[in-house]
């Protein structure tokens, strides 16, 4: 029976590398659009401002501005669309849901580096 709970544990277990990252990081997501018969990658690179859940349902957030307006995209962690994350700032923040983010523009929206 145990070897069948391993099996199972196997093949629906999605190990996804990514660098480790958190609210307030700077990261670019490569993210697998399909469209008909072609396939591209996209990137999406903004701050992320919130990650939720844990085991195979976790997902982050990251928002940018695009043209003035605030737009905001939700990423499972485990997604077989995603390309890969990369990691651009660290970011120096004292919360876990940076939302206040979203009352800020321009430079007020900026966070501070981590140094290193």
């Amino acid at each position: 029976m145990s070897n069948l709970l391993k099996f199972v544990e196997e093949q629906f277990s999605v190990k996804a590398n990514h660098p480790k990252f958190k609210a307030g990081d700077t990261v670019t997501v490569h993210y697998n659009i399909k469209e008909g018969e072609k396939e591209r990658v996209q990137q999406y690179q903004g701050v992320v401002i919130q990650r939720k859940g844990s085991g195979a349902t976790e997902s982050f957030t990251v928002r940018k501005t695009s043209n003035n307006v605030g737009v905001e995209r939700v990423f499972p962690v485990n997604s077989p669309f995603i390309a890969k994350v990369e990691l651009n700032k660290v970011g120096v923040v004292r919360r876990a849901r940076v939302f206040y983010l979203r009352q800020l523009t321009g430079k007020a929206a900026r966070i501070a580096e981590k140094k290193q």
